[in-house]
């Protein structure tokens, strides 16, 4: 209940998970059946980088920071790719939406909810009150979104199947302030694959250091789970537990050939986030 993502909205693990996010959406968007996307861990929607809490920590000028400026041309020189492109494509058209003086940065909830069309729908859970009101503000003339004060991970059990659609995503993205946070989101997953089988699971993780992580991954693979592609972008090499080095995302049932937009666009990321050392890696944890 500490966690406030103001601090860190924006940040380089904001646009990494940001930017894949929208290209799983971007997937399901091909398909005129409509789609149900839950996220569990929705936070505002919208972050005032220009805040006290944003500007104390800065950490969204190396993050968003570091591509608002890029070409927006996908021709020229060192333009982002085409999925990252989209991406930015909303975030130029939210700060423009915004009143003078407010750098806005939309979060999960805010860009999913603009690529629904009608007859898909988004359902978001946040558990801090006073995020959750921001939230319900938001949202309070868009039919297609639904707000739930309620723990994230319950929602997996409560929610799932959607009753609105057969086809979508589960979206979760966890503070990981409790040491059991990993375990927690390997449960959660695999709870989400058993209620919802049609449906593309994602879940967010830090990189710190490797052994966490190795540990998450095989939690899921001892308990049988197939079909896991794992992304990972990291900004140095994980040695030192006590900083941010990376951010993760592991996606159960990923769309067909998913892994080869996923590779174009964390390459063009490296290029533009981290100090020289940003590397990128998507390989399946576990095939088909």
């Amino acid at each position: 209940m500490n966690y406030r993502h103001s601090y860190h909205a924006g940040n380089f693990a904001d646009v990494m998970k940001h930017v894949v996010l929208m290209a799983l959406v971007e997937v399901l968007r091909r398909k005129p059946s409509p789609f149900c996307v839950l996220d569990t861990h929705a936070g505002t929607g919208l972050y005032d980088l220009s805040s006290i809490q944003a500007q104390s920590t800065g950490e969204w000028r190396d993050g968003i920071g570091r591509l608002l400026d890029a070409p927006s041309h996908p021709t020229s020189a060192g333009a982002p790719a085409p999925g990252v492109e989209n991406w930015l494509r909303i975030i130029r058209t939210v700060m423009r939406d915004e009143q003078a003086g407010r750098l806005s940065y939309p979060g999960s909830p805010a860009l999913v909810a603009r690529l629904l069309r009608p007859g898909d729908s988004l359902i978001c859970c946040e558990l801090h009150p006073e995020d959750q009101q921001t939230l319900r503000h938001l949202f309070r003339h868009d039919r297609h979104v639904s707000v739930h004060g309620r723990d994230g991970y319950e929602a997996i059990t409560a929610l799932l199947p959607p009753r609105q659609a057969k086809r979508g995503l589960v979206f979760m993205d966890p503070p990981f302030e409790r040491g059991d946070e990993f375990q927690r989101l390997a449960t959660a997953i695999m709870t989400a694959r058993q209620r919802f089988p049609a449906g593309i699971v994602a879940g967010w993780y830090p990189i710190k250091h490797r052994a966490p992580v190795r540990a998450f991954v095989n939690t899921l693979k001892d308990a049988g789970q197939r079909k896991l592609l794992t992304l990972e972008l990291t900004l140095r090499p994980p040695l030192d537990p006590s900083r941010l080095n990376g951010s993760g995302i592991i996606i159960a049932n990923p769309p067909f050939r998913f892994e080869e937009e996923a590779r174009s666009i964390l390459t063009s990321l490296c290029h533009f986030l981290g100090d020289g050392q940003a590397e990128s890696h998507v390989e399946w944890a576990v095939p088909e």
